[in-house]
């Protein structure tokens, strides 16, 4: 696409003459406290299903709202730049989610401790890259480009924010609206909805996991010719959420990869190897002795693996025309810009490049220095050529195909392999340098997503007319207080669903040194009130005797607990009986197994190119392979309500576009009105209600033990929608009631 240095001007809502209210505290502060609201959400959701949903909408409608409710308590109202402030710092926290997410978890499944120092460090650091990589672009990716670059989520919300503009905002802009019109109606219908999706999200989760209302996995195994087959859905209101807000096709596509697990690959190996009289490599049972899980823990992950590997770089090959595209218009900005005539008008305002380039040069140095890191000069030379290639890809990919399809994932998986083989090609092979690689993978990969953010953002302030400067300082304190809290988030999500496993469970009789381990620790979360003893830490390497990982030694030298994480950890039950949710974490899976497969050649290759093998077939067929194959890596019961998400989404446009508003829209359009319709916002919540009680409900785990057991074996004995024959059916009936009313609502009246 030709670079345009003369593109026709647009006249934004508010003009750059006006003089409004806009960087004050109050939008700040709002947009922070959203931003980490929505950055935690997206956190959970990216652990346990591999993907977020844009939260620029959703925030726009809640500082809408909020900023009413103060207007009627005797506040001065809002004007529509501080509200597109709010939405600008509010939007950080959930890319920075999704690149601590991908990234961050692999720490732990390649043998390190998730510390808090290091996850804090690459959040901040990568998010503060990412944006000051964007702004020296702004004019050409926003402005110049303008025509060709439509960031659909940025528009779509700059929409949300001229239809409930107030009446201070509507007359700088010279429009004339009547009180009680029908854009004033449709603002504040659209904020009851999404704050009423944001209740029943929540009341629904508390009801259903904290007070053990009914089942929250309804689960169906089968016998044969189907044996260790499977169907089942963790019947909550975010996976529906998910669903709707990424569509049908995305949906459906991920829940077969499910399909393609569950009822053939495991009922597969089972027919197969159930004759076998020794375990099968890499699994340690016999496979006649193994459940569903158990296979697909020791073949079906690597498999998985494998595919979202291929679906990742062919994802990324087929975007290098755009991604060359992206560079070169950047490149060609940067160069080709004209020089100011006189002071820039409000509009056209950026933070001086002098400022941007100072900080990069900053963190690149922090990036060198920082011990948690394990960093070295190549290490920040890569971050800072890396980062500004797929800074500048992602902000242009983000304006033609969205943040949903933006692969960024794909973007940190060449990433991590570019730096793998340079490291290897070095002779730096060994666990001391798998952190130094993940963490420039990790930098890249939040630098990366920030980007695109901020690119969505700075589009719907070009919309609107806000001063760009004051929205590049809103994202960076964003930026910055997400990745402050995310971190910690991170950490408390691993403890709660972390399992002590008894060790003569799993390695008994073997004995180790303790005289030569200097690190200890204790026990963390629910196990830590009944063990307050201080260990010894001993990290196993190869699976002789027992599996590999960090294991507590007794003083004595006896190992005392396997430690399996809450993230991508494998055990499910607590010594007394109690049941864990783990976190699968399958783009951290994928990240790891890139690091281990090239510095140490550590893989089961032949499982992993069974997975490669998929992709490459769904490719020659026409069908992209990234949202299947992650469908292969990822549980059944997680995929299939997305898919029922998805399906509620197809109805509800399928009905709508007959009506007469959408008869003159094009496909496009119709996708459009879609993002925007009263169904997403319920969906995002379902989404955000969901995700928070999720999370408050797993960090209070360990201080609320006594009233968890009360209320489990209470519903073991007397409630039947938790416990007895019907119970997984019975579990469906407030499912389906929170489906019917998320089509109900999508569903538009008629207008002529």
């Amino acid at each position: 696409m030709p670079y345009d240095p003369a593109p026709t001007p647009v006249k934004p809502y508010i003009p750059a003459t006006a003089t409004l209210p806009e960087f004050t505290v109050r939008a700040l502060v709002m947009g922070v406290v959203l931003g980490m609201i929505f950055g935690a959400s997206s956190l959970y959701l990216v652990l346990k299903v591999g993907l977020t949903v844009s939260a620029s909408i959703p925030v726009a409608v809640i500082a809408i709202t909020l900023f009413g409710m103060f207007k009627k308590m005797g506040g001065r109202e809002s004007t529509i730049l501080e509200n597109s402030i709010t939405q600008t710092a509010g939007s950080a926290g959930e890319s920075l989610a999704f690149g601590l997410g991908v990234t961050m978890p692999a720490i732990m499944i390649l043998g390190f401790d998730l510390e808090i120092s290091r996850v804090m460090l690459v959040g901040v650091l990568g998010g503060l890259l990412g944006i000051l990589m964007m702004i020296p672009m702004r004019r050409t990716m926003i402005v110049d480009a303008h025509r060709d670059l439509k960031y659909p989520e940025g528009t779509a919300c700059a929409e949300v924010l001229k239809a409930a503009a107030t009446e201070t905002s509507r007359e700088a802009a010279g429009e004339v609206r009547e009180a009680g019109s029908d854009a004033a109606r449709d603002a504040k219908r659209r904020a009851a909805i999404i704050f009423g999706g944001f209740g029943l999200g929540l009341l629904y989760k508390v009801a259903n996991v904290s007070l053990k209302g009914w089942k929250d996995v309804a689960n169906f195994e089968f016998g044969a010719p189907l044996k260790a087959g499977s169907a089942g859905a963790e019947i909550s209101p975010e996976l529906v959420g998910v669903g709707y807000i990424i569509g049908p096709r995305i949906a459906f596509t991920m829940a077969a990869g499910g399909v393609l697990s569950y009822l053939l690959l495991i009922p597969m190996i089972k027919f197969f190897g159930e004759l076998l009289t020794v375990p099968l490599s890499p699994g340690t049972m016999l496979i006649k002795d193994m459940g569903p899980d158990d296979i697909r823990n020791a073949y079906v992950l690597y498999i998985g693996a494998g595919a979202v590997a291929a679906g990742g770089l062919i994802s990324l090959v087929r975007s290098l025309p755009s991604i060359w595209n992206g560079l070169r218009a950047g490149l060609a900005g940067m160069n080709g810009g004209k020089a100011s005539a006189g002071p820039a008008l409000r509009t056209d305002q950026d933070i001086p490049f002098k400022w941007v380039a100072i900080g990069c040069l900053a963190i690149i140095a922090i990036i060198t220095f920082a011990t948690p890191l394990h960093m070295n000069l190549l290490g920040a030379l890569l971050i800072l050529v890396f980062g500004f290639l797929f800074s500048t890809v992602s902000s242009r990919l983000t304006g033609e195909v969205g943040s949903s399809s933006n692969p960024i994932s794909g973007m940190a998986v060449a990433t991590l392999l570019f730096t793998c083989l340079i490291f290897l090609v070095m002779g730096w092979t060994g666990g001391r340098y798998y952190v130094t690689a993940l963490s420039v993978g990790a930098i890249v990969c939040i630098a990366a997503s920030n980007a695109g953010t901020t690119s969505q953002d700075l589009k719907t302030g070009f919309l609107v007319g806000s001063t760009p400067r004051l929205q590049q300082y809103a994202i960076l304190c964003g930026a910055f207080a997400s990745a402050l809290i995310l971190g910690p988030i991170l950490l408390k999500l691993n403890d709660a669903g972390t399992v002590y496993v008894p060790a003569a469970q799993v390695a008994p009789g073997i004995t180790v040194d303790a005289s030569k381990l200097t690190e200890t620790a204790q026990l963390q979360g629910p196990q830590a009130e009944t063990d307050k003893k201080t260990y010894k830490v001993w990290r196993k390497t190869g699976t002789a005797g027992g599996p590999e990982g960090k294991y507590l030694v007794a003083d004595d030298g006896k190992l005392a607990y396997l430690v399996d994480p809450g993230i991508n950890g494998h055990h499910h039950t607590r010594p007394d009986g109690t049941e864990v949710k783990k976190y699968d974490a399958p783009k951290a899976v994928l990240m790891s197994y890139i690091i281990k497969g090239i510095l140490d050649q550590q893989l089961p290759w032949t499982l992993v190119l069974f997975g490669v093998m998929i992709s490459v077939v769904l490719e020659m067929a026409g069908i992209q392979a990234l949202a299947f194959s992650v469908g292969v890596y990822l549980p059944l019961v997680s995929t299939l309500p997305i898919a029922v998400g998805g399906a509620v989404r197809w109805a509800a446009d399928r009905r709508n576009n007959t009506l007469p508003q959408y008869a003159e829209l094009d496909a496009e359009e119709r996708q459009a009105a879609g993002d925007r319709s009263s169904g997403t916002l319920l969906a995002s919540g379902y989404i955000a209600g969901g995700a928070l009680a999720g999370i408050i409900i797993a960090i209070t785990a360990g201080v609320m033990t006594n009233f968890d057991s009360m209320m489990a074996k209470w519903a073991e004995k007397s409630n039947p929608f938790f416990a007895g024959a019907n119970a997984d059916l019975l579990s469906l009936i407030p499912y389906a009631a929170i489906i019917l009313l998320l089509y109900w609502v999508a569903r538009e009246k008629p207008q002529n």
